[in-house]
């Protein structure tokens, strides 16, 4: 009972990050099917826990930071780490990936009815993994600076680190923590996938502009939190953040209009 009370804290307490999540379980479902989907945020989580609690302890791989406890009592907590912080990188982690999925397959469809042509080559190349951890990556370089000032917002302060950073008072280390943690979610996945292939056929339901969902999620997740940084009135911040989605936007526009470039 105590661990159903802690979670439906967690949800009172983050509803934002659960609307992400549920968007997330159903745009995974719908392109990959539902036990794939399952076992990403399985995985994802599990890795993601285990980098925190190590970062936590040691430095590596984001730096050293600690969370504060506020809110224990209130919310789930593993450990040290709290169970939304890392359950959060399951649905950042998937839009990295299934953007990377875009930017390197084939397209097809007309207008905006873009569909991704599937192909297992694709999905599990090195090209993708490196892609998805970069942008993955990337989205943590518009939130992190942003969640470190939660104490004006409804995020409320949840961390700090040992030492202030170079990078809006992120160290830059956190974001080469990402990348790495990124490429091992992404490289452990893409090896389980193709031992999976032969006994859970890959995909789940065929909806009009597929291949827009995940980045839908992905830009809907900058815009978040680059309205919550333009309201805080962080000017040069969410300049810097606004340049790095139009950069990212800038990519998949590219693609779009040329359905038959940078394939694997």
């Amino acid at each position: 009972m105590e661990f159903l009370s802690l979670l439906w804290g967690t949800v009172l307490l983050r509803p934002y990050v659960f609307v992400f999540l549920a968007a997330y379980l159903f745009i995974a479902s719908i392109e990959m099917g539902l036990r794939r989907a399952l076992l990403w945020t399985v995985l994802a989580y599990s890795i993601a826990f285990l980098s925190e609690y190590s970062s936590t302890r040691n430095g590596f791989p984001y730096g050293f930071y600690s969370y504060i406890d506020a809110t224990r009592g209130q919310e789930l907590w593993i450990s040290n780490v709290p169970f939304m912080d890392s359950l959060s990188y399951s649905f950042l982690s998937y839009i990295g990936y299934s953007m990377g999925i875009l930017l390197w397959s084939p397209l097809e469809g007309r207008g905006w009815d873009i569909r991704r042509v599937e192909r297992s080559e694709v999905r599990h190349s090195y090209r993708v993994v490196f892609t998805g951890a970069a942008l993955f990556m990337l989205l943590d370089v518009i939130i992190d600076p942003v969640a470190f000032l939660g104490d004006r917002w409804f995020l409320g302060q949840i961390y700090t680190y040992q030492e202030q950073g170079e990078y809006f008072h992120i160290p830059l280390t956190n974001f080469g923590g990402w990348f790495l943690v990124g490429l091992a979610i992404l490289y452990t996945f893409t090896r389980l996938d193709q031992k999976l292939c032969s006994r859970w056929p890959w995909g789940g339901r065929d909806l009009p502009a597929k291949g827009l969902l995940a980045p839908g999620l992905y830009f809907g997740v900058l815009a978040f939190n680059l309205g919550v940084t333009f309201f805080l009135g962080e000017i040069p911040l969410g300049l810097c953040g606004s340049v790095i989605a139009l950069a990212v936007l800038g990519l998949v526009l590219y693609k779009i209009r040329n359905p038959d470039r940078w394939r694997v």
